[in-house]
């Protein structure tokens, strides 16, 4: 016999975030800012994971060309930037009148568009908050915007509340084409945010000089309407938001989908990468952008998009290294791999890669970078695992650490060969069954 009834500890999360966001909603946005600045600074220092894909996301961004110093600057602003904003959701749910907090300063490029009944596709990204690119724009225009729904349905259930409170409605992924293309072609406008990451999609941008694979769902969608794309970008200033629209980018049908697909996003993207190298510390760069591979192949502890491989100095442990580096390769094939080498072995042929570094001594492995998430160090050097797990690295991974997890699948006799180490610890199936 039950004493007590069943928590529900969704429904549970959800009451406790409305009770301690409660006083959140009488207070003036710039209290709430000021509020989310020192959250932000101190979720920095204590949200690990979060810290160190910030930290190698700026880093990997090659455009941008920052100094460590800039990127640790850029990545405690970003944290305060996602702190404002989910502390604005109790204030957009509770406060009826925006118009005074949230400006589009020129509004007549879609109103015109939208008077003539044309459906628009508005392309945006994490900037800011978000959030009220939709809220302006389903305050002058009748609109849907798809969204992805959390597992706290409950919370959820309040976050959509807060989105429709203009009138807008949400629609889910899997319903996002039929209903675009029916609503776009009913004048309605549809609203996109473009900048996730989608390593199943065939179609890659060199987003600030490195590939990210993208959706191209908004250039479908506006190939097969005749509706144009329009990105909609937002930043916040003095306590409030100015939203700015682009020029339409039409699609010209007369030209083969699969080329105008390409273009419509090369144009959409270009124009939405530009405002976020204006004000990079109000992008969301917590998130995977770069992400390389689908969960389908390599296990979650070992799926990361930028590796480093730490060769070993000695000649007979270097070789032996080097016969099963292929494999590696094989199974990191879209990943961005960097090799950090012995300099005697400059004339050796190694993997392909994104950039090999050439050391003389192990201290020199001691490198102040932050851009790999995954470190495999085989080399007797133990100061390479604290360096680099100060940094990026989520984990540091060394030839006994594969072998001891290599025994779960294989017997002793198969652990010295390390192509087999390999495959049977990084990989949920066989590389020749990758697809």
């Amino acid at each position: 016999m039950k004493l007590y009834p069943k928590i529900n500890s969704n429904k549970l999360a959800y009451y406790l975030i409305r009770v301690v966001t409660f006083p959140l909603m009488y207070m003036p946005f710039k209290l709430i800012h000021k509020i989310g600045r020192v959250l932000g600074f101190f979720a920095y220092f204590v949200l690990r994971e979060y810290r160190k894909r910030t930290l190698s996301n700026l880093a990997l961004a090659n455009d941008l060309k920052l100094s460590n110093r800039e990127i640790k600057k850029i990545a405690i602003q970003s944290f305060q930037n996602l702190a404002i904003t989910v502390l604005e959701y109790p204030k957009l749910h509770a406060k009826k009148d925006l118009s005074k907090i949230i400006k589009c300063e020129n509004p007549e490029i879609a109103d015109k568009l939208y008077s003539e009944k044309k459906g628009i596709i508005f392309f945006c990204a994490h900037q800011s908050n978000w959030e009220v690119l939709f809220l302006d724009g389903t305050s002058r225009m009748q609109g849907i915007a798809i969204g992805r729904p959390i597992k706290n349905k409950k919370l959820y259930k309040w976050i959509v509340k807060i989105r429709e409170k203009m009138g807008g409605k949400i629609i889910t992924p899997k319903n996002a084409l039929k209903e675009g293309l029916r609503n776009l072609r009913k004048g309605v406008f549809m609203g996109i945010v473009g900048d996730q990451s989608m390593p199943d999609s065939s179609y890659f941008f060199p987003f600030f000089g490195r590939r990210a694979w993208t959706s191209t769902a908004p250039a479908l969608l506006s190939y097969k309407t005749n509706c144009p794309i329009i990105v909609a970008t937002t930043r916040r200033i003095n306590g409030g938001y100015r939203i700015r629209y682009s020029d339409p980018i039409w699609p010209d049908q007369k030209k083969p989908l699969e080329k105008e697909v390409k273009r419509l996003m090369n144009s959409s993207l270009s124009l939405l990468q530009q405002t976020i190298k204006n004000r990079p510390f109000e992008w969301l760069w917590q998130h995977n952008r770069w992400k390389q591979q689908t969960p389908r192949v390599i296990y979650k502890r070992f799926r990361h998009d930028c590796i480093c491989i730490i060769l070993p100095k000695k000649r007979e442990d270097f070789e032996k290294i080097l016969k099963h580096l292929p494999i590696l390769k094989l199974i990191y094939y879209r990943d961005f791999i960097f090799l950090l080498c012995p300099k005697k072995y400059k004339n050796d042929t190694l993997i392909d890669s994104d950039d090999v570094i050439y050391y003389k001594n192990y201290k020199d492995t001691l490198l102040k970078d932050y851009r790999f998430k995954l470190v495999y160090n085989f080399t007797p050097f133990k100061k390479i695992k604290s360096h680099f797990l100060k940094l990026s690295a989520f984990e540091v991974i060394t030839i006994e650490k594969l072998q001891k997890l290599a025994l779960k699948k294989l017997d002793k006799t198969q652990i010295s060969d390390l192509s087999k180490v390999f495959e049977a610890v990084i990989c949920r199936k066989p590389i020749s069954q990758k697809k």
